[in-house]
C-alpha cells in the first residue's frame, strides 16, 4: 500500500523515540510505500480535488541519515494513496483546524484518513474528557477569575493549564496558601479573554502520569507512566519526566475498555489516554506517542499492533 504521513519535516524527527518513525519502520518492513508531506503542502482548488506535494522516501537503517528521498516530490490527489495518516504534532491551532477541513473534503472525495478529521476536531485533547465526568476528578473549565478562586477555596490544591498546551507547557500548581493564584490566573486567562482548565491536584502524580494507548479501540497492555523528577510537578517527558512502562492496572483497563469502543466508532484509530491515579485527565488524538518507550521496555511491539489495525481498517 501507499501510506502518506502528514507530519512535521522529516529532518526534525528524533528517530530514537519518535512514534511516527516507528510506524514508518513497521510499514516499510511489510513492503508498504512511504510518502510524506507537511500540512502546508495540502491544497484544494475549484474544479479539482484535495491534493498534496508528496515526497516518496525510503528508510536507510542509519541512525543519523535515516531516510533518502526517491525522486522529486509530486503533486497528487490524496484519494490516490491507500491511507493518509495525520501525524502533525500539536498545538491544535487555526492552521491545524483548517487542515482538518481540507482532509475532510479529501474523505468526501474517497481518501481514507486516520485519525478521522472530524473526530480530531470534535475531541480537543483537554476538553474531550468532559463527556466522561464519571471517569475524571474535580474539574473546572472557565475564563472567569472568580470561578477559579472559588474552585481553589473548595479544593485547596489545584492545577491550572491552558487548553492549547502540549508537553506540560503552561501548567501551574497552586497549593493551599493560594500563593500567586491571581497572577497565574491572569497569565493563563489573559484577563478573562481565554478559557483555562482547573483540576484538583492528584497526589498520585508521584507514581506517574500514565499514557494508555488505544489502537482500534483496544488497549495496549502496558501504559507509559511519565514520572516527575526532582521538584517538578509535571510528568511530561518534554518537561523532564521519566518514562516507565507498567502493566495496566484494573482501573486503567476499566477506563480503556469504557472509552475504546466509543472512540474507535468515531474514527479514532489511535488514542492516548492520560490517567493519574484512578482519574482520566486527557484524551490525546492528534499524534499520541509512547510506542518506542513501551516496546523497548516490555518487548510488546506497539507499532506492529498499530499497522495490523491500520491494515484491518483498510481491508488489506
Amino acid at each position: 500500500m501507499q501510506l502518506l504521513f502528514i507530519a512535521d519535516p522529516l529532518d526534525h524527527f528524533k528517530t530514537y523515540k519518535d512514534t511516527t518513525f516507528s510506524m514508518m519502520r513497521e510499514a516499510a518492513a511489510r513492503g508498504h510505500t512511504l510518502l510524506a508531506c507537511e500540512p502546508r503542502h495540502v491544497m484544494w482548488a475549484r474544479g479539482g480535488v484535495v491534493s498534496a506535494r508528496m515526497q516518496a522516501f525510503t528508510l536507510t537503517g542509519d541512525a543519523k541519515d535515516w531516510y533518502r528521498t526517491d525522486g522529486a516530490a509530486q503533486q497528487r490527489p490524496l484519494k490516490e494513496v491507500d491511507a493518509v495518516l495525520m501525524r502533525k504534532d500539536p498545538p491544535f491551532d487555526s492552521e491545524y483546524f483548517y487542515a482538518t477541513h481540507l482532509l475532510e473534503q479529501a474523505e468526501r472525495e474517497g481518501a481514507r484518513v486516520f485519525n478521522a478529521p472530524r473526530a480530531l476536531r470534535d475531541h480537543p485533547e483537554k476538553l474531550a474528557i468532559l463527556e466522561f465526568p464519571d471517569l475524571i476528578g474535580p474539574t473546572l473549565v472557565t475564563r472567569d477569575a472568580a470561578d477559579i478562586r472559588a474552585f481553589h477555596a473548595e479544593h485547596r490544591d489545584i492545577i491550572l493549564k491552558p487548553l492549547d498546551g502540549m508537553g506540560g507547557m503552561g501548567i501551574f500548581r497552586v497549593r493551599e496558601d493560594g500563593l500567586n493564584l491571581g497572577s497565574i490566573t491572569e497569565t493563563l486567562n489573559k484577563f478573562g479573554a481565554q478559557t483555562v482548565m482547573v483540576q484538583r491536584f492528584l497526589p498520585e502524580i508521584a507514581q506517574g502520569d500514565k499514557r494508555i494507548l488505544l489502537i482500534g479501540g483496544e488497549p495496549v497492555p502496558f501504559s507509559l507512566a511519565r514520572i516527575p523528577q526532582g521538584s517538578e510537578v509535571r510528568g511530561n517527558l518534554a518537561a523532564g519526566g521519566k518514562g516507565v512502562a507498567l502493566p495496566l492496572s484494573a482501573r486503567d483497563r476499566e477506563i480503556a475498555e469504557t472509552l475504546g469502543p466509543v472512540l474507535a466508532a468515531r474514527g479514532l484509530l489511535l488514542v492516548g489516554l492520560d490517567v493519574i491515579g484512578d482519574c482520566l485527565t486527557e484524551i490525546n488524538v492528534t499524534s499520541p506517542t509512547g510506542f518506542q518507550e513501551i516496546t523497548q521496555q516490555t518487548g510488546f511491539d506497539v507499532a506492529r499492533r498499530f499497522v495490523d489495525a491500520l491494515e484491518a481498517a483498510l481491508g488489506a
